[in-house]
């Protein structure tokens, strides 16, 4: 609170007092000037904060963790007056966020500001609103005005390219290739025929053409994991977080680390990487809401799960077990999962298991809450997974993402002391 109008409204009537027990005119000039200041001041202020325009522009409306938001906020002054001092505040809730400044505007003239934030968090954020704040030369009064230009951006979870990480085979025990043909275009080529009336130009081999003379085509067969699911476990009691937290580098806020985080990391890069590689993907998570998208191949496929995962958090109830038995009718006979979670709960392996028997195939990738901070270590579930012949990626606190998915852990029983 500004107690300066007051101190100054307080001294003027101590002088009209004065003046009136004393008759001295020198307190009655001083109090009608202290009157006139109060006066001047308060219109100065005030008419500072008239005629003005803010404008935002908003260059990043999507981006990344890693990469940087950017944005443009102009402010025009459309009298003829010039504004001595304009503060800008703004009340952003994007970290790191800051294009507070303080400006002289001459009349009619506009000044503009470029903010490049670097973005550390994933989510959807609101740059905006906007205050400006100004006073008079004296310092008396401070008076602020509020704009409502708000514009937003969706900040997607990092996502890390994974060159050595593989889906299983079809050879694996228990699965068996799929050896049918399909009459729309798969990946997986079977065989080079000659073409006939009707058969899409998209399928012709234009190599088999030029060496035969003949036009050729392609004939497909059905991919042997023709869906894969990439299923979240984003159950709150799972997750873990370390107490501390730790710079990312010079001049940028603490951020904490978490299962949740580098769960959500992992998630994305895998959907990314199977994208890329032609393939039929789809994601399942329980957070705050649920969250499935159904498994389809196309371009546009990574975005909506990006943008899905920008805004989910690790706010779920259902355990991982639950989930799995929920969504069973979606995952059909020769579908894939990938399973990314912190869990250690060992009764979603066992839902797991209904679901091999079905034919349904797996990939873990678990994320180590030990090193987290987490009192309980992985060795049961890795054990429980080794026995269904599953591959497990153990990813752990401070590891690349790129060299935890490179390899699968192999899990070997601890010796017991005493055993020679």
């Amino acid at each position: 609170m500004n107690l300066r109008p007051l101190g100054i409204l307080a001294l003027a009537l101590l002088s009209f007092l004065v003046a009136q027990g004393t008759g001295i005119r020198l307190f009655f000039h001083l109090f009608y000037m202290m009157l006139a200041l109060l006066a001047i001041s308060a219109v100065w202020a005030w008419v500072n904060l008239r005629g003005l325009r803010v404008q935002r522009e908003t260059f990043t409306s999507r981006t990344q963790v890693g990469g940087v938001a950017q944005e443009r906020i102009s402010v025009q002054n459309l009298w003829p007056i010039p504004k001595l001092w304009i503060e800008l505040r703004d009340h952003s809730d994007m970290p790191l966020h800051a294009p507070g400044f303080v400006a002289y505007l001459p009349p009619r003239e506009r000044r503009r500001w470029t903010a490049k934030t670097p973005c550390t968090m994933r989510g959807k954020f609101t740059l905006g609103p906007t205050t400006l704040v100004s006073g008079d030369p004296f310092g008396i009064f401070q008076f602020a005005r509020s704009f409502d230009a708000t514009s937003e951006v969706l900040v997607y979870p990092r996502t890390t390219p994974l060159p050595e990480f593989s889906m299983p085979s079809a050879e694996l025990p228990g699965g068996q290739d799929v050896k049918s043909r399909a009459y729309h275009v798969t990946p997986n080529v079977a065989s080079i025929r000659e073409y006939q009336p009707g058969d899409s130009f998209n399928r012709i081999h234009w190599r088999s053409t030029a060496r035969t003379g003949r036009m050729m085509v392609k004939e497909f067969e059905l991919d042997p994991t023709a869906e894969i699911y990439v299923v979240l476990d984003m159950q709150e009691r799972v997750h873990q977080a370390l107490a501390g937290q730790r710079r990312r580098g010079e001049g940028e806020p603490r951020i904490s680390e978490s299962t949740e985080e580098y769960a959500v990391q992992a998630a994305a890069s895998i959907m990314r990487h199977l994208i890329e590689k032609n393939r039929t993907v789809g994601l399942v998570a329980w957070g705050q809401h649920r969250e499935v998208i159904p498994a389809e191949r196309e371009s546009r496929q990574i975005f909506k799960m990006l943008e899905a995962l920008a805004v989910l958090r690790a706010h779920g109830v259902q355990p991982l077990a639950e989930v799995l038995a929920a969504e069973s009718a979606r995952f059909g006979r020769n579908c894939t999962l990938v399973i990314v979670t912190p869990s250690l709960d060992e009764r979603w392996v066992a839902s797991l298991q209904q679901l091999r028997y079905r034919g349904v195939r797996a990939v873990v990738v678990l994320v180590d809450p030990q090193s987290f901070g987490g009192w309980r270590d992985t060795l049961a579930v890795q054990q429980r997974l080794a026995e269904l012949r599953t591959p497990t990626y153990l990813y752990r606190y401070g590891q690349r993402l790129e060299d935890a998915l490179s390899t699968p852990e192999l899990f070997r029983e601890p010796v017991a002391a005493g055993r020679a």
